[in-house]
């Protein structure tokens, strides 16, 4: 390209002002299209337009000067993604692959069609079917379209559970008996080269069914981790399209790996991946959409993320315990830029490097024990916030 290369993100969320903050340090121009025009990124972006990428004419005529096309968030107009590459546009991830991710269900047929291991699961024509297969609980509901960060799944363990399922197509996924949650990140590049990351140790609140924290190097055997690695390769190579694969994976109890659900896109399990690796998981999105050689995925030591979460409902956000947690050597904070907290909602999150895995857990307890992020709590004699 004999110009600045214009990559036009679809969503403004965290995941694109981290993209954008590693991207500065390229010659590459970055446009944002989110419906929110206080999102994080809109002050970062080169250009930022209001609006909805998941409106074919929106998408359409927010990316027709772009050269590349990429997405931080799944909930997009694949029909404008798959124009666009009939327009000759560099778009990852690929279209196909996207269809296929958005639909949870045509997602876990993927896996059963190529052979890659997932939990036993049945499809619904509508989440309220589950009452008719009580013989199948405990079981997880799954909506197949619009599920995000916990949202659209729900726990079945009784009758009387399914009696408050949700309506729509749905898919009833057997409860498996989980000894750990892990994650691993695949970069594939355009000649079908792939390189793998670390695993990743994942435990989540259950409040918000949301990643509490993770650390890396993953507790697992060396058997479970090389296992874990190339079944997250086996994945990205199944979809067989340039991209970065977050693969959600399972350890069951009785030592087998599965695999749970896949983003095609920058995810919160390679968060830690900025201060920890020798290339992050924004750069390698980065060099993918121009064309670039993959970084490398090397692991500098130890390292855990852990997720701020807004605590104690909805208001201008306050960070506490920041001086506690900034004074334990490799710790590093990512604040979302977030106008707004709400109870639930990720506001931003700590990393924490350690030589040990001793020292990462004292690092990561302190992150845990100190750092909240609440409503402010304005005095009577503030003046009124303009």
């Amino acid at each position: 390209m004999s110009h600045k290369p214009v990559i036009a993100l679809l969503g403004g969320g965290q995941l694109g002002r981290m993209f954008i903050e590693n991207a500065l340090r390229y010659d590459a121009l970055v446009h944002v299209l989110d419906p929110d025009p206080k999102a994080p990124c809109a002050a970062l972006a080169h250009r930022f337009v209001p609006g909805r990428y998941d409106d074919r004419a929106t998408v359409l005529a927010f990316a027709a000067d772009a050269d590349v096309v990429g997405i931080e968030i799944e909930h997009v107009s694949v029909e404008a993604l798959e124009e666009l590459v009939a327009m000759g546009k560099r778009v990852i991830p690929d279209p196909r692959v996207l269809r296929i991710i958005q639909d949870k269900g045509a997602q876990k047929s993927f896996y059963a069609d190529h052979g890659i291991p997932s939990a036993p699961f049945s499809l619904l024509d509508d989440g309220r079917d589950a009452r008719h297969h009580t013989d199948r609980f405990p079981a997880f509901l799954k909506a197949r379209r619009g599920g995000y960060d916990g949202k659209g799944v729900m726990a079945l363990r009784t009758a009387a559970d399914a009696e408050q399922a949700f309506a729509g197509p749905c898919v009833l996924e057997h409860q498996v008996s989980i000894a750990k949650e892990l994650a691993v990140l695949v970069v594939r590049a355009d000649n079908g080269t792939t390189v793998v990351y670390d695993p990743v140790e994942m435990v989540f609140d259950p409040r918000f069914n949301l990643v509490d924290h993770l650390r890396t190097p993953a507790q697992v055997s060396a058997r479970i981790d090389e296992e874990a690695r190339a079944l997250a390769e086996r994945v990205a190579n199944a979809f067989a399209a340039p991209g970065l694969y977050a693969v959600e994976l399972f350890l069951t109890t009785d030592g087998r790996v599965l695999v749970n659900e896949t983003a095609p896109r920058a995810h919160n399990s390679g968060h830690h991946s900025i201060e920890a690796c020798a290339s992050s998981q924004f750069d390698q999105l980065l060099r993918l959409y121009l064309g670039l050689p993959p970084g490398s995925p090397r692991l500098n030591g130890h390292a855990a993320m852990i997720n701020l979460v807004g605590e104690g409902g909805t208001g201008e956000p306050e960070v506490q315990g920041l001086d506690d947690v900034l004074a334990f050597a490799g710790t590093f904070m990512h604040l979302y830029g977030k106008h707004e907290t709400r109870t639930g909602r990720k506001m931003g999150h700590i990393t924490v490097c350690a030589p040990d895995a001793g020292s990462l857990d004292e690092g990561l307890a302190l992150a845990k024990d100190h750092a909240r992020v609440v409503p402010r709590a304005h005095q009577e004699h503030e003046p009124t916030q303009r």
